[in-house]
């Protein structure tokens, strides 16, 4: 890939996505993906495989960044990180291995339709009830589902992850973190299977451009999830999620 013929305005408003897309995606758990690679695909016309590779690429970097911003602000339960991480890597392998050969476009509305109403219950529940604490029962299949759905689908990862965990009472500051920064691994293992099985067609200039805002916002996630109280944190994931759910329905089916 040669970056003598981008400009500075033809990458600016990948930037502008990059950086917006991770500045919610660190403080929220969410959105980064699922973001970036509704651009790539909308307005490019990118392969969805290639889409999802290049994301993924991003996210190497956007994700370690703000996993050192989380554990710096003490925002990761390392227990519950040791769970998620490896089914999350597993998930990841098999979710882009699957893009690779065959599609899976007839499951993402039902997903998006769960997504949704899981949105809506964090909405209703953020407004209705003070949160209350409680240890999550259900996570080593989260994070193999949230792993495959991540590769498959470009982005799912913290969409399924976080927002199950919050249903089951976990605290938001921690799953965001901990999400977050699981997450980092989770990219890695799905960039190196995309490599593999795609080669130089995953690496596009749009890339650098998202690269280059996801890393700019990337430390500023930790600090926010750290300073926002727990009612507020899901309060805004339910609305992100209902929100970006929703539009991709709306794509899907249109």
């Amino acid at each position: 890939m040669h970056f003598d013929a981008a400009t500075l305005a033809e990458l600016l408003p990948y930037i502008l996505v990059g950086f917006a897309a991770q500045l919610v995606d660190g403080a929220l758990g969410m959105a980064f993906g699922v973001i970036s690679s509704t651009l790539l695909i909308g307005f490019t016309g990118m392969h969805p495989r290639v889409a999802s590779a290049s994301v993924h690429a991003v996210e190497v970097f956007t994700t370690g960044a703000s996993g050192i911003s989380h554990v710096l602000h003490k925002n990761v339960n390392w227990k519950l990180f040791r769970r998620i991480v490896i089914p999350g890597m597993i998930g990841g392998i098999l979710g882009a291995w699957v893009l690779t050969r065959i599609p899976i476009g007839y499951a993402r509305p039902i997903v998006l339709a769960y997504l949704s109403a899981i949105g809506l219950y964090l909405l209703w529940r953020g407004f209705r009830y003070a949160h209350k604490e409680k240890k999550p029962r259900i996570v080593e299949p989260l994070g193999l589902v949230g792993g495959f759905l991540d590769a498959a689908g470009g982005g799912g990862w913290g969409p399924i992850v976080t927002s199950n965990l919050l249903v089951q009472g976990a605290h938001p500051r921690k799953v965001i973190g901990t999400v977050n920064t699981a997450e980092f691994f989770l990219a890695v293992t799905i960039s190196a299977t995309f490599l593999v099985t795609l080669g130089a067609e995953a690496f596009t200039k749009e890339l650098a451009g998202l690269l280059i805002g996801g890393v700019a916002a990337a430390p500023l996630g930790g600090y926010a999830a750290k300073r926002i109280p727990a009612r507020g944190l899901l309060i805004m994931v339910g609305i992100v999620l209902t929100l970006t759910s929703a539009y991709g329905i709306y794509t899907a089916i249109a």
